[in-house]
């Protein structure tokens, strides 16, 4: 039985470490908590050092890194030199104003001011090329880090063993992958950079301070403390409330990426809604958490301002008292120039550090990022693959496998023993069968011989060595297994069958390794589907690929799989689709085989290998197979007995204990357990039929050997589903019209963008009325400050510089308060809407995914990893948009406004010269953004690709290991990234020459405004006063602007995202997440939904005529070829014929997943095209060929299954059950229906899984059922018990079902053999019998006493 996840881990939550004990007192804990905030502060310093130096940084990575640094710690310094020279330049202009009755010529003062202008200048242009130094190094040493994490994680993982990824949904890994490797890459690339240099500004200015006036400095010292534990306070909850939501966040993904990979299961049964609860519910405690986050860091910014404001009001009530003093000479040295220059220097320099204060929650965030990722980088692999020997491998190997005493339970589900005490010997070049009842621990010895599992107690010999001793790789190299359910990666069939190459432990295929790790093979298959001959495309690239293709088409004529790969348009070159999906399920386990028998291997595993596959493939198979096993070990799992009869020995195991073993006959004459399982599915015990059926043939059996030939021909012909996208070529995805790439125009997404907000508009309109008293803020210290220098001017009396020192430190003082309360309101409730906006934005778009059909979700080379981005990359991009960033872009355009409107009504003439200059930085900061936008549109496509890589690495990592394919897949996945390293550092030269002019051409432009406005004042146009006032409001809006764009990135790529994420939401019915809008606009929809939950129990007809259909992903491949089909109401029908003939098609279709070409399909008697919402399939119940179940509980699967807005109570759940005969093992589960059934159902065995999903469909009380291959899985018993519990579920309902096994078809009232997408042949089992050759020659094969 199978693994389970420990339930804290299923639901999110994670039990608090923490262990606090109440019992101490409150001041203890305030003590401890400070304390530990402290701690956490360096402890997170270090950390993020260590971030920076993580994952083997290379020579150039620490050249990048010292260069960056020491440039940005240049660049800090001509900042405060300029501090000085204004100083100097203020007491030169305020001599010149006081100068008026002075003779001294005004020409000289203009000489002293060109001469320091002219200094500046020299400072500015030092400060750009610095900036663009720091800027670039740094923003290439955050790319090449986040590429060396990305990678280091995707190798650990690679090497974790298997059972580590129970507990590991596929969705979580993608959402490391990508978003939290993103937040790495922001918080180490070039606002690291501007984060050094602006503290290093910040200790030179204090340092400059100190020397001009100590005790003022001193005063203002004050700053730094508070910022200081402003800074960590504040970062300690904002760190921890963002780890928060985005752990919930990642496990809302897994969820949608489940769902997204079964689309066909969530759409038969309707259970969109049901999902959506789940997905959102996650979702929700993710904007708990993110509003928390936005409320922190509202407090913490509001803080930041009113320390800035207040000490400015402090230093200038101190300074004027010390100004008060030199005029009234009891003091000296100390001019208003100098107090300008340390007042405009601390204040300044705290400022910036509270402006860059919101990049310390990022490198928390790129911390707390990487402590995530490191858990799994750092595990240590109980069973690791990626090893190389040393000394402890084989010289040959003969075979021999014994297991002692061996003891096993999943990991993930301690308490629930699978094997129990099992010795057993598997002698060398013998075929062992093992066989025995669903969950009895068949494929779990599988897994143990190849070690993707260890055993808990006991061992494990191969040649009598403990394979615990001998190097993983080199073990896996000698086994082939072909699992339960094959797995394909999403490549052609070529390569999927060379992949059995990789690790072979033959030394004339070491020569091979180049090309089997290089893309040769993709280039052959790629040559293959423009129409080129395999042989002379493989030539091409050598002889080394010659030799690969002759040895993959040798093992693919092994395995039965050339006959269908002749009927596939591009053969060998066919793209299987993600999972192999495009392949229907007898094809994917042909070419496992073909993928296991290729390299030849000494032990080869067949665990089910031939579970889907119809009679005949399964003949030739076998036959092919006891050719191939001479001289090797054969281990086969089964549960058609059939395939098994001419095993060397045969065990039969029952609840994880080996109760018999011997051959075939000694088994029948013991008379235990085997031969029961063998009464049970042998035909001939229970009909004379087949008796008859053997006598027909003109003389006895001889007959039947021709006909097996000529029918296993025939049968090979025609080909089943051919789902997903893969073989869709680059013309038909060119052809494609609707294409949501085309970029959205903005006053769409705007509107769309509108709508979400507007049930927000209360508390948008409350932000952004907040944001503007920010903005306005700044203008109005402009205004004090600028009275604040003319009064503290040497030509007043004493007594007026102290009055008007008092008056306006008192108007700082009152602009502090108002800053703490408007900053902290715009952010929280900015932070509030954007939570809410987002989580809605993921709902909808969630929604919308699940209501496009399986066509829509097939083309266009749409995988479930690429459309999980719209909810993982996307959103998270939303996020960066909304909230804090949109309130600080906002105020910045207030303040810009506010700054003209003074400016121009205090002193136009300084005022429009300075404006002459705003076009310049504007245009420096536009071009950056295009720059960027243009660089992440190019790799957006590679970037979702390597994503893809590796969600599907993980998802079919028993593939994936037991292959040894671990360097194969890392290999394929830089290749997927080359493309954008290589470009990255052309564009990151480019991009950030502007973003160095944005910021140090306000120098240049200060340089420029103080020679113009000093000979305004020299001239006496203007007064001091008037000139301060415009130069600073002028000049902080140009500062603030220059900041602006150093959020373009983000705000680049979040528009481009948000208009992703509409054009998807445009496609769904709702744009508001309540209720269905879809029932209003149709009512006749409306009024049939209420009809057609009234289920009455009796049967529904169903009928195809000349029905003729290809799959949109090969349109000019026909796989049913005008069907004509007639089941009437309450009859049992079954669909038999070979694998590939079209038969899980007509399920498809019958669910109405994708539209037929021509013909009519009618359920009921109403066509089922007809409607817009697919209502008739309330009454429909669907078991798939795969069973797929979801991570949840049983329960929540279970339910899943019932119509749309009918919640199953516990007895219709445990009546389904007991039908599907689960009911028993559930219960002896120890969470009983609680039991977490792990991602996509990990935790349970095939044949439970399948039951499982029968009570599903069962739940429902449908009044047509669907069985497609429904007990593959199943041993004799279990189905035996299951046909007996159907039969009373399904008694007055119409049955169609799709069986190999032959025995269950006997019973229908009406059997179909579909061949080559027509219906050839229909009757029941005795007329069809006498009257067809290849259905006689199927039921021979399943006779077991033949």
């Amino acid at each position: 039985m199978g693994k389970e996840a420990d339930s804290d881990h299923a639901t999110g939550v994670v039990p608090r470490s923490d262990g606090s004990s109440t019992s101490r007192t409150g001041k203890d804990t305030v003590i401890r908590k400070a304390r530990s905030m402290a701690s956490h502060g360096t402890r997170g310093l270090f950390r993020y050092f260590r971030l920076l130096t993580y994952a083997e940084p290379s020579k150039v990575d620490i050249a990048l890194l010292l260069i960056g640094t020491v440039a940005s710690i240049s660049a800090g310094i001509p900042f405060p030199l300029l501090g000085i020279l204004f100083g100097e330049l203020l007491d030169d202009l305020n001599s010149a104003t006081c100068a008026a009755q002075d003779a001294i010529s005004p020409w000289e003062y203009q000489e002293a001011v060109n001469q320091k202008v002219l200094l500046v200048m020299a400072c500015a242009l030092a400060q750009f090329a610095l900036i663009y130094i720091h800027i670039v190094c740094w923003n290439l040493f955050g790319d090449r880090l986040s590429h060396r994490l990305r990678e280091r994680y995707f190798r650990s993982l690679l090497r974790q063993e298997v059972s580590f990824f129970d507990k590991l949904p596929a969705g979580e890994v993608s959402s490391r992958l990508s978003a939290d490797i993103n937040t790495i890459k922001s918080g180490t690339s070039e606002k690291v950079g501007v984060y050094v240099g602006s503290l290093t500004m910040f200790i030179t200015s204090y340092i400059v301070a100190f020397i001009k006036n100590a005790r003022l400095a001193g005063i203002l010292v004050s700053l730094v403390p508070a910022f200081m534990l402003m800074s960590l306070v504040g970062g300690h909850f904002i760190g921890k409330f963002s780890t928060l939501a985005s752990e919930h966040v990642a496990s809302a993904s897994s969820i949608a990426l489940e769902s997204l990979s079964n689309v066909m299961v969530v759409h038969a049964f309707r259970a969109n809604d049901r999902l959506e609860d789940k997905f959102a519910s996650k979702l929700r405690a993710a904007k708990g958490d993110g509003f928390k986050k936005a409320v922190a860091t509202a407090i913490q910014s509001g803080t930041l301002y009113f320390i800035a404001f207040s000490a400015s009001g402090l230093a200038y009530w101190q300074g004027s008292k010390t100004i008060a003093d030199v005029v009234g000479g009891r003091a000296e040295g100390v001019t208003v120039g100098t107090t300008y220059t340390i007042i405009f220097l601390l204040v300044d320099a705290s400022l910036v550090i509270s402006q860059i204060s919101p990049y310390l929650q990022i490198f928390g965030s790129a911390t707390a990022a990487l402590e995530k990722l490191e858990t799994d980088m750092d595990r240590h692999s109980k069973i690791d693959g990626t090893l190389p020997s040393n000394g402890d491998d084989f010289e040959s190997i003969s075979g021999d496998v014994k297991l002692e005493n061996v003891g096993f339970t999943y990991p993930s589900r301690p308490d629930v023993p699978v094997i129990q005490d099992v010795t057993l010997h598997l002698p060398a070049g013998q075929h062992t069968a093992i066989v025995g009842l669903s969950g009895s621990g068949k494929s779990t010895i599988a897994g143990l011989l190849t070690r993707l599992y260890d055993p808990d107690q006991g061992t494990v010999f191969v040649d009598g060595r403990n394979i615990r001793d001998v190097n993983v790789r080199q073990l896996r190299s000698f086994v082939g297994l072909v699992q339960q359910d094959p797995l394909l990666l999403d490549r052609s069939v070529l390569e999927n069958i060379a992949l059995g190459l990789v690790n072979s432990p033959r030394p004339e295929h070491a020569s091979l390794q180049p090309i089997l790790l290089g893309t040769e093979l993709s280039q052959i298959a790629e040559a293959v589907r423009d129409g080129q001959d395999i042989t002379v495309a493989a030539e091409s690239h050598g002889a080394s690929a010659a030799e690969i293709v002759t040895m993959v088409q040798r093992a693919a004529k092994l395995a039965d799989a050339e006959a269908f790969l002749g009927n596939l348009e591009y053969g060998f070159g066919t793209i299987v689709g993600p999972n192999g999906d495009l392949l229907s399920g007898g094809q994917k386990q042909r070419v496992a085989l073909a993928r296991a028998l290729v390299k030849d291997p000494k032990i080869l595993i067949l665990d089910e290998a031939t579970s889907s596959l119809d009679s005949a493939s399964e003949q030739r198979i076998q036959s092919a197979i006891e050719q191939v096993s001479v001289g090797r070990t054969v281990v086969s799992i089964a549960h058609r007995l059939a395939t098994v009869k001419n095993a060397d020995k045969i065990v039969v195991m029952r609840n994880g204990k080996v109760i018999e073993q011997g051959s075939h006959l000694d088994l029948i004459a013991k008379n235990g357990d085997y031969a029961s399982l063998v009464r049970l599915q042998n035909m001939g015990s229970e009909t004379s039929s087949v008796s008859t059926a053997k006598e027909s043939g003109p003389n006895g059996t001889s007959s039947l050997d021709i006909d097996m030939e000529k029918v296993s021909r025939s049968l090979t012909a025609g080909n089943e589903k051919t789902q997903e996208t893969g073989a869709l070529s680059v013309e038909e995805v060119n052809k494609e019209t609707k294409s949501p790439e085309r970029s959205r125009p903005t006053w769409a997404t705007i509107k769309s963008m509108g709508a979400v907000t507007r049930p927000y508009l209360l508390w948008l309109f409350i932000a952004l009325f907040a944001s503007v008293v920010v903005g306005g803020t700044y203008s109005g210290s402009a205004l004090i400050f600028g009275n604040t220098i003319g009064a503290l001017s040497p030509c007043n009396t004493e007594e007026a510089i102290r009055a008007a020192g008092s008056f306006f430190g008192l108007m700082f003082f009152a602009l502090a308060i108002v800053e703490f309360f408007a900053n902290g309101l715009s952010w929280s409730a900015f932070g509030w809407v954007a939570q809410k906006v987002l989580y809605t934005i993921r709902v909808l778009s969630f929604r919308s995914l699940f209501e496009q059909d399986l066509q829509w979700h097939q083309s266009e080379n749409r995988t479930p990893s690429t459309l999980l981005s719209y909810i993982t990359s996307d959103s998270a991009a939303v996020e960066g948009l909304t909230g804090s960033i949109i309130g600080t872009m906002f105020s910045i355009c207030v303040n810009f406004v506010a700054a003209l409107i003074l400016s121009l009504i205090i002193a136009w003439k300084i005022a429009i010269v300075c404006l002459a200059t705003v076009p310049l930085m504007l245009g420096s900061g536009i071009m950056q953004m295009r720059i960027l936008s243009r660089f992440t549109e190019r790799h957006e496509k590679a970037f979702a690709k390597s994503v893809g890589i590796t969600v599907e690495a993980v998802t079919s990592i028993k593939t994936v290991a037991a292959l040894s394919l671990e360097q194969e897949v890392l290999g394929t996945y830089r290749r997927s990234l080359s493309a954008p390293r290589k470009e990255m550092t052309r564009s990151s030269l480019w991009a950030n020459l502007f973003l160095a002019i944005a910021y140090s051409i306000s120098n240049l432009i200060y340089a420029f405004i103080y020679w113009w406005g000093a000979k305004q004042i020299i001239e006496s146009h203007y007064t001091q006063v008037q000139f301060f006032i415009v130069l600073i409001a002028l000049l902080v809006s140009a500062q603030l602007w220059g900041q602006l764009f150093t959020l373009a990135p983000e705000i680049t790529r979040a528009g481009r995202s948000v208009g992703k994420i509409f054009d998807l939401i445009d496609l769904g019915s709702s744009k508001t997440l309540r209720g269905d809008t879809s029932n209003s606009c149709d009512p006749e929809a409306a009024i049939e939904s209420k009809g057609a939950t009234a289920s009455n129990g009796q049967g529904l007809a169903v009928s195809f005529k000349d029905v003729k259909f290809s799959y949109p992903a090969r349109p000019n491949r026909q796989v049913l070829k005008g069907l004509d089909i007639e089941i009437r109401p309450g009859q049992f029908c079954a669909l038999v014929g070979p694998s590939g003939a079209g038969k899980s098609t007509v399920i498809s279709l019958l669910e109405r997943m994708y539209s037929v070409e021509s013909g009519v399909i009618k359920v009921d008697g109403l066509d089922i095209s007809a409607k817009k919402v697919p209502i008739f399939r309330d009454d429909i119940g669907l078991v798939p060929q795969e069973s797929v179940l979801f991570d949840g509980s049983i329960r929540f699967n279970v339910a899943l299954g019932a119509r749309p807005g009918t919640e199953p109570s516990d007895a219709d759940i445990e009546e389904a059950c007991k039908l599907a005969n689960i009911h028993d093992t559930i219960v002896a589960l120890p969470d009983g229906y609680n039991t977490q059934c792990g991602p996509s159902g990990g935790q349970l065995s095939g044949g439970q899984k399948q039951r499982l999903s029968i009570a599903r469909a069962l739940v429902r009380k449908p009044r047509l059922l669907l069985l497609d291959e429904s007990t593959s899985a199943l041993d004799a018993e279990s189905e035996r018990l299951l046909q007996d519990g159907l039969e009373k579920a399904t008694r007055g309902i119409t049955v169609v079902a799709i069986a190999h096994r032959l025995h269950t078809i006997r019973r229908a009232d009406v059997i179909f053999m579909i061949e080559d997408g027509r219906c050839v042949e229909r009757g029941s089992h005795e007329e069809l019998l006498v009257r067809s050759e290849s259905y006689r020659v199927n039921v021979l094969h399943q006779t077991l006493d033949g």
